[in-house]
């Protein structure tokens, strides 16, 4: 199973990113995704996740600011985090997650929030 992440760089305090996640292969269409990140020196943490049926949930720190969403296409899906008002604390890199009968990971995107 391969993740494909893209969408990772360097924005200003209050920007915007658009981090996507590909996964290959229609059975993922009932897989749950999730986006985590790693901060400088700091634990992995849960961003946001998604359940096959879009059910959304989100880490306070998060809430209001960032948007998960999924487009379940044919033989592909493809996992989105619209993140908006990005604040320097949002600095980390960003992993696509995918739990179906086993777990799944990206190898990661860099975010930057700096000006």
């Amino acid at each position: 199973v391969q993740l494909v992440e893209s969408g990772g760089g360097l924005v200003q305090p209050g920007g915007s990113l658009r981090l996507s996640c590909e996964v290959s292969g229609n059975i993922f269409n009932y897989a749950n995704m999730a986006w985590y990140r790693q901060p400088p020196g700091k634990q992995r943490e849960l961003v946001a996740s998604i359940t096959s049926t879009s059910v959304t949930n989100y880490a306070d720190s998060v809430k209001g600011r960032f948007t998960i969403s999924r487009d379940n296409a044919k033989d592909t899906v493809t996992v989105y985090l619209q993140m908006n008002s990005l604040k320097p604390e949002d600095t980390a890199v960003y992993y696509c997650h995918c739990r179906y009968f086993g777990d799944f990971w990206g190898q990661g995107t860099q975010v930057t929030v700096s000006s």
